[in-house]
């Protein structure tokens, strides 16, 4: 009889007493909290504070969720019950990367040494096999596939069979959540300066393996996963409707944390962001370029020397005039 088989039925006393410490994960998060700190520490000495209190508070939130999750009984009763499962990978793919991202460990680490550090450490982010990694379209295509292969294919039955299954799908939960989330709501020191329209269209793009996935596993009426589920206790629910319950928690828990994090793009965006990181460089030229031309041949005049953006007020002031110039001719 698997240890899953044997677990108590699950009440809000089991759920808040249970817990199932794991060594390797105890020290990994003691880890990343001291190393976080450490190079925190080592970039005041130096006189600088590369992040404030908000991202340190969101890394240490970071790392207290995912040893949380993986200590607590959301982990124990993961192998029981299939929407326990559902929990813990939205937590570790999605809840725990954002924290960690919005923590910005990767400028910590940078502003940690001197100037021959920073060059180095730019050198190695900017190098081409570090920039296909971070790359956002990298991102989505490996959360995509982390997603598919493990929901969508005998993955979940050869867990069961492999223990060590189970930390490799952790692993990668954490890792494709990071790597799709970096360039999308971090502001780190990488080579991929998303701009943050991009980021909003990408991050609706991203809700479509969850929302497929979720769709599928409540549409099926047959047992996907036969040995996972033949491990679950007597008192658990039956597997079509354990099934149902973790489709529906992964379609909406899935999008609507999806969906915070588009309204957090949307609030940078009306906070203030300067406008080629809400274009891009290239297409904020494309576009001041454009209204440049448009206004000399309507007779207007800019600073010829640094041009005009479109937002600044020379350029402001040129729109209007043409706008009056345009409004006398129309009147005659």
């Amino acid at each position: 009889m698997s240890p899953s088989s044997m677990m108590p039925p699950l009440t809000w006393h089991a759920f808040f007493t249970t817990w199932n410490l794991h060594a390797g994960w105890l020290v990994a998060c003691a880890a990343l909290l001291v190393a976080y700190f450490a190079c925190l520490s080592a970039a005041h000495r130096r006189g600088d504070r590369p992040v404030g209190p908000v991202r340190i508070a969101c890394f240490v939130l970071g790392v207290v969720s995912l040893c949380v999750c993986l200590s607590s009984a959301v982990d124990a009763y993961a192998m029981s019950l299939f929407w326990m499962h559902m929990i813990e990978h939205l937590t570790l793919i999605m809840l725990v990367p954002a924290l960690l991202v919005l923590g910005h460990p990767l400028t910590v680490l940078r502003a940690s040494g001197g100037e021959r550090w920073q060059a180095g450490f730019d050198r190695f982010m900017y190098s081409l096999p570090v920039a296909i990694v971070t790359h956002p379209f990298v991102g989505m295509a490996v959360y995509a596939v982390v997603v598919f292969y493990t929901h969508l294919t005998p993955f979940m039955d050869r867990m069961a069979d492999n223990p060590h299954l189970m930390v490799a799908e952790q692993l990668a939960y954490i890792c494709a959540g990071w790597l799709m989330l970096l360039p999308l709501i971090g502001e780190e020191p990488i080579r991929w300066q998303t701009p943050y329209l991009l980021r909003l269209a990408l991050l609706i793009v991203a809700m479509i393996p969850d929302t497929f996935v979720g769709i599928i596993l409540l549409q099926t009426q047959k047992d996907p996963f036969p040995m996972y589920m033949g491990m679950r206790p007597p008192w658990a629910t039956s597997a079509l409707h354990d099934l149902d319950i973790g489709g529906s928690l992964m379609w909406s828990l899935g999008d609507g944390l999806m969906m915070l994090l588009c309204v957090g793009i949307v609030v940078s965006l009306i906070s203030g962001q300067t406008s080629d990181r809400i274009l891009g460089p290239w297409l904020e030229s494309v576009r001041t370029n454009t209204f440049n031309e448009h206004i000399e041949r309507t007779g207007g005049h800019v600073d010829g020397e640094r041009g005009a953006t479109i937002d600044d007020d020379d350029a402001l002031a040129a729109y209007n005039d043409m706008l009056q110039r345009l409004g006398r001719r129309d009147a005659r």
